[in-house]
């Protein structure tokens, strides 16, 4: 009988649909972070997850439906790893030191991508699928509620919650971005100081910029003049 033109060929058996998924999303999440969407080829996403390049429409219907599942899967578990902490009881402070703490193993251990793919979207100049500004705004939510819980409580200065969110995930999405082409720099001898590691980071953005949001107590504010 003659092999239907829709019919995937694969040395997968049928009970592996699950892992050929898995194996697509991961070989695309890494090339896609590292190339953008427009320098992914097909042939390259099913070669590395050593698949027949036809699995990517049979699974996803097409590139673009791949990358958007790898967008949507790696942003919903970051937005929602960080609205875990809302339910914390502890003060406002140590629940910006976990969200950063949090985010640090979520890029480290599970979600490698996420920086690089956020800065590529936000970079393309073209609209943000809605699924996506939806778990960025759940991430903004989280930090929103915690400075206003901490401003309420007294623990944190009152400012602007955007902007408090935005120097933070800024710095956090610049860092680990980056952190490959530095590694690179260093491998060659080009960047000649010792580089900061991760844990490194996280504790200078505890240090300066979470002490920076915490209100002064009681015994460093300036005394009022007689």
């Amino acid at each position: 009988m003659t092999r239907s033109k829709l019919q995937p060929t694969s040395s997968r058996a049928p009970h592996d649909s699950e892992a050929t998924k898995e194996a697509l999303l991961r070989a695309g999440t890494e090339l896609f972070a590292q190339h953008g969407f427009d320098g992914v080829r097909v042939e390259a996403i099913a070669r590395k997850a050593g698949v027949n390049k036809a699995l990517i429409s049979y699974h996803f219907g097409g590139k673009r439906k791949l990358y958007l599942a790898i967008l949507g899967s790696t942003f919903k578990e970051v937005a929602a790893s960080a609205e875990e902490l809302v339910h914390s009881s502890q003060p406002a402070p140590d629940m910006l030191k976990a969200f950063v703490r949090g985010f640090h193993d979520l890029v480290v251990k599970r979600r490698p991508s996420f920086p690089a793919l956020l800065l590529r979207e936000v970079l393309s100049q073209q609209r943000l699928p809605p699924e996506i500004v939806t778990d960025l705004i759940r991430l903004f939510g989280v930090t929103r509620q915690i400075i206003e819980r901490g401003v309420r409580e007294g623990s944190l200065r009152p400012v602007d919650p955007i902007l408090a969110h935005l120097s933070l995930i800024g710095s956090l999405v610049f860092f680990f971005a980056t952190e490959p082409a530095r590694r690179h720099e260093a491998e060659t001898g080009a960047f000649p100081w010792p580089l900061p590691s991760p844990g490194d980071y996280i504790r200078h953005i505890e240090d300066q910029m979470i002490r920076g949001l915490m209100a002064e107590s009681p015994s460093e504010k300036e005394p009022h003049d007689a």
